[in-house]
C-alpha cells in the first residue's frame, strides 16, 4: 500500500494520545476490543478503519478528530487511484454549459449505475472501492441539477454488449441509459457495430464547453490527459464531428439500446 500522509498523521496522533494517557498498546487494544497488532498497524500508518476512528474518538473524547483524519486519508487514497488530470477535469465538468462524451470501450462514468461502476472499480483492484464508487455517483449530480448542461453522449454499440458484472447489472445499466435519455438535456446516439473503422476508435474522450473556453479530456490505459490548448481541442472537435457522422438518430439509438437490453 502506498504512503498516505493522512494515515501516517493518524498513526502519530494515536501514538501521541496513547502515550499521554500512559497506556500500552495492549491496554488500549483491550479497551477498544481489538488486538495489539491492530493498534501497531494503525500507529505505523499502514492501515486504519472508520470504525476504529469512531472508537478512538469515543475513548479519547476527541470530538471527531480521528474520524476527520480517517476521512482525509480515505480521500487521498481515492485521489491517487484516479488517472492524472481527472480531478481537475471533474471540477471543470461542474461548471460546463455543455458536455460532449464519446465512449469507445466502457460507458463513461457520468452514465454508470452504481453496480456497473462497482464491478469495474473492483476489477481494477482499487483499495478504496466504496469511496471511489461514491464519488462517481456524486459526479452524476451535474446531470440532474436544476439547470443542467446540455449533454451529447455517443457510444459505440459494442459497449452495450460488453458484459460488466452479470446480466442483471447490465440490464439495469442499459435501462438507466434509457431513463437518462428521457431527460430533455441529454441526447444519446449509438454508432452501429457494423460501421467499421471510425474516428472514435482511437479512444474515449470528452469535450467541455464553459462560458468562455473549452476543455477536452482523453483517457486510455489508465492515463488521463486534460487539454486546454485551443489547437489541440480543435483536433478533438474534428474527431467528434467525424464520428458523429456514423451515429444513429436519437430514436433509432434508443431502439438499439433497448434491443441490447432485451437480448441479455
Amino acid at each position: 500500500m502506498s504512503e498516505n500522509r493522512g494515515r501516517i498523521f493518524f498513526g502519530s496522533e494515536l501514538r501521541r494520545m496513547r502515550d499521554e494517557a500512559k497506556l500500552t498498546g495492549k491496554e488500549l487494544a483491550d479497551t477498544l476490543g481489538c488486538t495489539p497488532q491492530w493498534i501497531s498497524t494503525m500507529e505505523s500508518g499502514r492501515k486504519i478503519s472508520e470504525q476504529s476512528a469512531h472508537d478512538l474518538d469515543t475513548f479519547f473524547k476527541t470530538s471527531g478528530h480521528f474520524h476527520r483524519l480517517w476521512k482525509l486519508s480515505s480521500d487521498f487514497d481515492v485521489q491517487t487511484t484516479l488517472p492524472p488530470g481527472f480531478t481537475e477535469y471533474a471540477e471543470r465538468e461542474k461548471e460546463a454549459s455543455s458536455i460532449r462524451v464519446f465512449s469507445a470501450l466502457l460507458l463513461s462514468g457520468l452514465f454508470q449505475t452504481q453496480d456497473y461502476a462497482h464491478a469495474i472499480i473492483s476489477a481494477d483492484g482499487n483499495v478504496r472501492v466504496e469511496e471511489t464508487v461514491e464519488q462517481r455517483m456524486e459526479r452524476q449530480g451535474v446531470l440532474l441539477r436544476e439547470h443542467p448542461p446540455l449533454v451529447w453522449f455517443t457510444v459505440d454499440e459494442t459497449v452495450l454488449y460488453r458484459r460488466i458484472g452479470n446480466h442483471d447489472i447490465m440490464r439495469a445499466q442499459l435501462e438507466f441509459l434509457l431513463e437518462l435519455g428521457d431527460r430533455p438535456n441529454i441526447m444519446m446516439n449509438v454508432i452501429p457495430k457494423d460501421t467499421g473503422y471510425h474516428a472514435g476508435l482511437g479512444g474515449s474522450f470528452q469535450i467541455l464547453s464553459l462560458e468562455s473556453y473549452d476543455y477536452a479530456y482523453s483517457e486510455a490505459a489508465g492515463v488521463g490527459t486534460l487539454i486546454g490548448q485551443p489547437d489541440r481541442i480543435k483536433g478533438f472537435t474534428v474527431r467528434w464531428d467525424l464520428l458523429r457522422n456514423h451515429a444513429l438518430p436519437v430514436a433509432e439509438s434508443r431502439a438499439v439500446i433497448r434491443t441490447a437490453m432485451e437480448n441479455l
